[in-house]
């Protein structure tokens, strides 16, 4: 059996004609190429403006993890600075000249003077105003009111953030301003039974 050689002029077309495949015009294919240019210019601009907001963050992350990476150490060494405080309070003042007592209050200052290079600080207190982002009541006594009458510990801050709030004993104002107060609000008669 022979076969006869397949002409191409007799099989049916598969594909439809290339005008028909293609835009109708030359403007319409410039005017969708302009809108795929235009979408990948936006996707470009949109990326490009991610990978610069993750690149500041980044660097601001990088910044606030090296002012604020030893803080756990710096916490931990705030006890050992307040003993050395109660200490030095506590001591008889005629030990004070003796040469073991100079040797440790040097370690004290070189520790207090490794904080200062960290920038840490000591939180103002005595004789302030109290400011519940610095200090912590701890007792209230008669006193100016509102204003830090004594220290009981020592507060600290790294730079611009604090470590551990001053524990204060505030100033709650005198009896006599008290009883004034009342009298002015006009003391309502109360029922106890």
């Amino acid at each position: 059996m022979q076969t006869d050689p397949i002409n191409p002029a007799d099989t049916p077309p598969d594909d439809p004609p290339a005008s028909e495949a293609q835009p109708a015009s030359v403007e319409e294919q410039l005017s969708k190429a302009k809108e795929e240019a235009q979408k990948y210019l936006a996707n470009w601009q949109r990326a490009e403006a991610d990978f610069q907001n993750y690149k500041r963050r980044t660097d601001q992350e990088r910044e606030e993890l090296r002012r604020f990476g030893n803080v756990s150490i710096i916490i931990n060494l705030l006890p050992v600075l307040d003993d050395f405080e109660r200490a030095f309070n506590a001591l008889d003042s005629r030990l004070a000249g003796l040469s073991w007592f100079d040797g440790i209050y040097l370690i004290y200052r070189k520790l207090q003077q490794l904080l200062e290079n960290a920038d840490v600080r000591p939180v103002e207190a005595e004789g302030q105003d109290f400011d519940p982002r610095f200090h912590e009541a701890v007792a209230h006594v008669e006193g100016d009111e509102g204003k830090v009458i004594s220290q009981v510990q020592r507060g600290y801050k790294l730079h611009d953030r604090v470590l551990r709030p001053a524990m204060v004993v505030v100033g709650k104002g005198s009896n006599q301003e008290q009883g004034r107060g009342n009298k002015e609000q006009g003391d309502a008669p109360t029922s106890e039974s």
